[in-house]
């Protein structure tokens, strides 16, 4: 062990583990969350800009905050989709694209329909009703379901809640920028049901999957050190070994 060889060798596994201890550390210093949010922080309504950014994802803490916006709904754009659960009940949501600024728009989830005929009723309405005029909407801001593919029978069919997926039909979109997550109203038009969003549960400070993958660093810095060792006592075990056979022959 005394050899260069085997001193380089020791060298190098130290820096190995250096590595493999700084990445453990990294990993420790965000299992646990040293700033967060205060219990009922999602209630406290918050304007949507101090929240997310358009083309941004929303961070885990801020999932189900209440948010408040206003805009103007864009006509030919209000799009059902089903396979809506609202208080178990299952139904359908209609959507709108509301235009906050002069080329950003949000997905909004209106209100709930307990049948495809009461939503198209709200649709039609909406439609009638979207001259332009300034709305305020206030809701839970909610991450992107992402898209599925619809059944064959029902090529137009959106079962999930997808701001990408509501895009690709929406109207005058060159040049726009598009909120990721979607915003659900808390108060539903006329004609619909008032989405049901309970508050989101506490979450714990301490991220689990992150200490599991702490110790694992500090486990492959231990075995960087025993392969080392393990190294030098094959080599000398086998000059050991050739050292008796030339001494018996």
């Amino acid at each position: 062990m005394l050899r260069g060889r085997w001193i380089g060798m020791l060298l190098l596994c130290l820096v190995v583990a250096g590595v493999f201890a700084w990445l453990g550390q990294w990993q420790l210093g965000r299992a646990i969350d040293t700033s967060p949010q205060a219990p009922g922080a999602t209630e406290q309504v918050r304007p949507l800009t101090d929240v997310v950014e358009p083309g941004e994802y929303l961070n885990e803490p801020l999932v189900g905050q209440r948010v408040k916006t206003t805009g103007h709904w864009i006509p030919e754009d209000f799009i059902v989709v089903s396979t809506r659960f609202n208080d178990g009940a299952q139904g359908y949501w209609v959507t709108g694209q509301l235009r906050v600024a002069e080329r950003t728009s949000i997905a909004v989830a209106i209100g709930w329909a307990p049948d495809r005929e009461s939503a198209d009723a709200a649709v039609a309405d909406l439609e009638a009703d979207a001259d332009g005029s300034e709305v305020s909407v206030t809701g839970r801001i909610i991450s992107d379901e992402g898209p599925v593919v619809p059944p064959r029978d029902e090529p137009d069919r959106l079962d999930r809640m997808s701001p990408a997926a509501l895009l690709s039909r929406w109207h005058d979109v060159d040049q726009l920028s598009v909120y990721r997550p979607y915003l659900a109203s808390i108060s539903a038009v006329d004609g619909l049901v008032d989405i049901s969003s309970p508050a989101p549960e506490e979450g714990s400070s301490v991220n689990w999957l992150n200490i599991f993958y702490a110790v694992e660093w500090a486990i492959f810095a231990g075995f960087a050190f025993y392969l080392w060792y393990r190294l030098a006592k094959d080599a000398w075990e086998r000059e050991v070994e050739e050292f008796e056979d030339a001494a018996s022959e």
